[in-house]
Formats: structure tokens, C-alpha cells, sequence
């Protein structure tokens, strides 16, 4: 069991100190060759400077760009010069499923139908040329610097929980002397069923879970690895109020949840019903269920219950259930990393963060609710198609996304540590789990997680990375990866990923059959880059970050990007029929 204590902590000026009293071994899975266990090392964080933001003072509210939430993607061409057409576009923009009610959000296919103040493409960011400064970056420096932790001190400690409990007054918005948002907590130490625990032994609640990244800008080969941790209320890791923590409550519980949002069975390890009081199985008897039947009808009376506590609080009306949703306080941690490449070429996640994103489930809304919100959202559109859509919150406490969520982030200074996400950092995240019509009550991940496979899906990258993950086929027949390269052959959005393409395609621009029949049982096959090329999108980004502008886009390049709008007209026709 891990022992690491710190018993306490001075503030100097200029440098905030931690000294570490007492540490012991550790048999965690995170594997950082930079974390060491010293009992007598000194940890010295340096102090906050507006400097580390190159002047950028985050705790501004007023946002250079309020149509923000507006991504860069947005502006993509989807014709070339010789009017090819292609299509990134359907895999957000498409067809809503209850209770997703974003109206007519497939249509964004055909037109640029953006309000009159998001017109000009704000992310200027996207036409500067950073290649001098990767160039003077070294192969050796960038692989250095992706390997080193910025979320955890060399003790292991979680740097910005230290720093958010000590606060700077240039990370406290409200002036009131404390942090009133997510202090990270989780600390990557995962078992065999994807549990993190704490230092002392205690589960934190986080779970980790495979997943298929979603397409395009969320593939390694377009920049960042990433992981999604969810984390339930208590309630749903007890058998009773004010119980032990429960492994096979808490596992069970998870796939009751998994099943609600694939709206599908769930495979589990077996487990007798008697001990809850639940037909898991819906077959009529409490026996050992070995799976979690999906069956969600109120009209009919199917229902379907959690376990322990939680069904308790479910009975009572202070929890809910309802496909396609998940429950009050549901917890996301996202953290979007570097690219970690060895000189043999074997892709991972990297140690080092770019962002650490947290999104919480605060508010309950029914199916009605949640269906008067998206009339009223058309309504206002046609009513007033240049208003902004507006996004109430703070730095500290996080935006609200208006349908019951709240999603805060973290993000690296000019010097890579991690610090809050300004006002409009985080307004820049709120488009995509808000007003789209692909995701599943405001997620991309928990949707896409992998089961029937390893640990039934319940693990972190650190534990066993994407190769031999086989290619998802849809309801119709059509293969995922395949068709996103038919309508949009270079795989990233803004079509800079000539590697992937020529990886894919033979010299007369075919899509290369034989390298697709193998994408079906390989998907890193497209997903992971080569060496060369992460060394390269590393530096790109790490250039980004000495800029320090990410209101300006947070996409990173090297070139300035040739296939993107600097302003798109009213109503502009993208020339594409929307796909389904």
C-alpha cells in the first residue's frame, strides 16, 4: 500500500515550497521515469507570474472573441482548388437522437451558417508560421520535455492541488482568496478494474475506460494523445449510507450506466442478484447475472435500477435514471496529452499535459426538459440569427452548458506548467458539448468505450494502449474509419496530414484497398503517427504554448494553414450533401 504523506507546506515569497515528511513505496501502474521518491527533497514551485502568461491576464471575464465556441474546424474548406469536395463535417454535425434534441444540426453540412459576429474566423492563430522555433527545437529537448510530468511534482504529488489550495491572486477571479472550482484529484494509479486510488490506499472514485478516439482532430496522428476518466457519485459505490467503498456495487453500477448510454447489454462479471435486490439480467429471477440486459421503456413499465445506495436514492426520487443520460453529479476528467515516441517509433501517452479538462453533471433534466430547451434554441435562431449563444460562469467555478453540465479546464503556461483556463479558454470547449448533434448527453467518450475486450474496457492507456483495437462497423454495414476517409481523405479536418493519406492511398489518389482491409483489425494503423511526425506535431504545439494566445486557436502546426476561411460570407454554401 502507498504511504506518501506531506505533513507540511511554507509559502516563501517568490517560490511556494513543499517538503515531503514522510514517503513510502509505490506500486502504481503510471509509468513516469521522472517521478522519483525522495523523503528529503524539497519540491520548489515557482511563484505565479503574469509572466507565464506573457501579460495575459486570465482572471479576465471579457472574452476577445465571443463566438468562441465556435470551433476552428468550423472554418475549414471543404472544396480544393481543383473543387474537390470533402467532408469532416457529418461527424458532428449530424442527425440528433433523443434525447439530444439539437434541431437541425445536419444541416451545418451544406452551409457556414454562422451569426454575423462569427463571420471572420477569429483563431488567427491558425495562419502564423511556427517553423523556425521547431526547428530550433531539438529531437532530444521536445522527446525530454513530452516525458516529464507537469500534473504530478517529483514526489508525486499533484501540483495544482497544492497550488489551487495555496492561491495565487493572479488565479483568483473573485478576489475572495480561494479556488471555488475542481481541484484535480485523481492520481492515475489504476488496478485491474480501472479504480484509481490515492497515495493513502483510498479509492478516488476515478475510473479509467478504453475508448475509440473520436474522429479526426482527436487522433494521435492529428497531435495529442488523450484519456477520459468518469467518476459516479458516492452514493453509487456503497451498499448502504455511509458504507465502505464496494468494488462489485461500484463495477455494476458503471455498466447499469454504460448500458443507459449504448442503450445496449452490457457484458459484467458474473454476480448473484440476491445481494441487491436486482434482475440485472431481466430474466424473471435473482440469480448470477453475467450481464446488464438494456431494457428502458416507461410507457411499458421497463425500467431499470442501480444497486446498493444509489437504488436507495433512485426509489426516493433523488437520483435518476433514463436512457441516454446519465446521472446527477456524474463526474468527466480529460486530460489531452503530448505525444510520447521513442526512437523505435512505439506511440503513447505522454506524461506531459497540454489540457486537463473536468466536466460535472449538476442539474437534472428530463427528456421535456431537455426538448423545450432545443424548440426554444430554433425558435431564437430564426428569430435572432446573429445573437450569440451565451454561456454563464467564471474561471474559477466553470461555464454551464445549459443543458444541466458545467465543464471547467486547466491548460499549460509559457514555462508548460498547468494553470486555470481563462473565461474564454473554456468558452472555446463549450460549442462542442452543447450544440451538436453527435454527442450523447453532452460526451464524445463514454459513448465510444470499448467492451467485451480487455478488463471488459475498464483501463487506461498506461495499462494497454489502442493496438489490435478492431475497426467499429456501423448499423449499416459501412466501417467508421473508412468512411471518414472517403469524405475526408487526409484524416484531420484541415487537411495537413499528407502522411496519413499517402498511408492510405496509392498514386492515383485511390483509397489503397489492402491498407484497409488491415485498418479493420488494427486502427492504429491510422491513428498512431510516425516518429518524425510526432516529434514534429509536439514541437508545433510547444510553440503554441510559449505564445501563450490560445484565444487566438489552440490548434496545433507548423506551416500556416492553407485549407481554412480567414472570413466566410452569410450563408455561405459549403457545396456538400449532408450525409446521415
Amino acid at each position: 500500500m502507498k504511504t506518501l504523506h506531506h505533513t507540511s507546506s511554507v509559502l516563501f515569497t517568490g517560490t511556494l515550497v513543499f517538503f515531503i515528511s514522510a514517503c513510502g513505496s509505490s506500486n502504481g501502474k503510471y509509468q513516469d521515469n521522472n517521478l522519483t521518491k525522495d523523503i528529503n527533497k524539497t519540491i520548489i514551485y515557482p511563484k505565479v507570474s503574469l509572466a507565464d502568461t506573457n501579460g495575459y491576464d486570465i482572471r479576465n471575464s471579457h472574452a476577445f472573441h465571443p463566438s468562441a465556441y465556435i470551433t476552428q474546424m468550423c472554418y475549414t474548406k471543404t472544396t480544393d482548388d481543383k473543387n474537390n469536395k470533402y467532408n469532416p463535417c457529418f461527424a458532428c454535425h449530424t442527425k440528433n437522437k433523443a434525447p439530444n434534441y439539437v434541431y437541425g444540426d445536419d444541416d451545418l453540412q451544406e452551409s457556414y451558417d454562422f451569426p454575423a459576429p462569427a463571420l471572420k474566423n477569429p483563431f488567427i492563430n491558425n495562419f502564423i508560421d511556427f517553423s523556425k522555433r521547431v526547428d530550433e527545437l531539438s529531437d532530444k529537448e521536445i522527446m525530454e520535455y513530452v516525458d516529464t510530468s507537469n500534473y504530478f511534482d517529483a514526489n508525486k504529488n499533484i501540483i495544482l492541488q497544492y497550488k489551487l489550495k495555496h492561491l495565487s491572486e493572479l488565479w483568483d477571479s473573485d478576489g475572495d482568496g480561494k479556488w471555488s472550482g475542481y481541484i484535480p484529484d485523481c492520481y492515475y494509479d489504476f488496478d485491474e478494474n480501472g479504480f484509481d486510488s490515492a497515495p493513502n490506499g483510498k479509492e478516488t472514485g476515478w475510473t479509467a475506460f478504453a475508448y475509440t478516439p473520436f474522429l479526426g482532430t482527436f487522433w494521435p496522428t492529428n497531435g495529442s494523445t488523450d484519456d477520459v476518466l468518469i467518476r459516479l457519485d458516492p452514493a453509487f459505490r456503497t451498499m448502504k449510507k455511509g458504507g465502505d467503498f464496494n468494488v462489485t456495487v461500484y463495477k455494476v453500477n458503471l455498466a447499469i450506466v454504460e448500458s443507459l448510454i449504448k442503450r445496449k447489454d452490457i457484458k459484467i462479471n458474473p454476480v448473484d442478484e440476491n445481494a441487491f435486490g436486482v434482475d440485472l439480467d431481466k430474466d424473471g429471477i435473482l440469480g448470477i447475472a453475467k450481464y446488464i440486459k438494456y431494457e428502458w421503456a416507461p410507457n411499458d413499465g421497463k425500467y431499470m435500477y442501480y444497486v446498493g445506495y444509489a437504488k436507495e436514492l433512485q426509489e426516493n426520487g433523488t437520483l435518476h435514471a433514463a436512457a441516454g443520460l446519465y446521472p446527477e453529479h456524474t463526474e468527466f476528467l480529460h486530460s489531452v496529452r503530448y505525444i510520447k515516441s521513442d526512437k523505435d517509433g512505439e506511440i503513447a501517452i505522454a506524461p506531459r499535459m497540454k489540457e486537463l479538462r473536468y466536466a460535472k453533471k449538476t442539474m437534472w433534466l428530463t427528456y421535456a426538459n431537455l426538448q423545450n430547451k432545443g424548440q426554444a434554441d430554433i425558435q431564437e435562431k430564426d428569430l435572432n440569427p446573429d445573437v450569440l449563444e451565451t454561456f454563464r460562469g467564471t474561471m474559477e467555478s466553470g461555464l454551464g452548458n445549459n443543458m444541466g453540465w458545467v465543464y471547467q479546464g486547466f491548460i499549460e503556461d509559457k514555462k508548460g506548467d498547468l494553470r486555470p483556463q481563462s473565461y474564454e479558454e473554456t468558452l472555446n470547449c463549450m460549442g462542442c458539448h452543447s450544440g451538436i448533434g453527435v454527442i450523447t448527453d453532452s460526451t464524445f467518450a463514454f459513448p465510444r468505450k470499448l467492451d467485451n475486450s480487455f478488463q471488459n474496457g475498464w483501463y487506461h492507456a498506461t495499462q494497454k494502449d489502442l493496438k489490435g483495437v478492431h475497426e467499429t462497423q456501423l448499423a449499416d454495414g459501412e466501417w467508421e474509419l473508412q468512411r471518414y476517409l472517403k469524405q475526408n481523405p487526409y484524416s484531420d479536418e484541415f487537411r495537413e496530414n499528407d502522411e496519413a493519406y499517402k498511408k492510405f492511398h496509392l498514386a492515383n489518389q485511390e483509397l489503397n484497398t489492402t491498407m484497409l482491409s488491415k485498418l479493420k483489425d488494427d486502427i492504429t494503423l491510422l491513428l498512431y503517427p510516425s516518429h518524425k511526425r510526432a516529434l514534429q506535431l509536439d514541437k508545433g504545439y510547444k510553440a503554441l504554448v510559449e505564445q501563450q494566445q490560445f484565444y487566438n486557436g489552440k490548434a496545433g502546426h507548423i506551416k500556416p494553414m492553407k485549407n481554412v476561411y480567414k472570413e466566410v460570407t452569410e450563408g455561405q454554401s459549403t457545396h456538400l450533401h449532408k450525409l446521415q
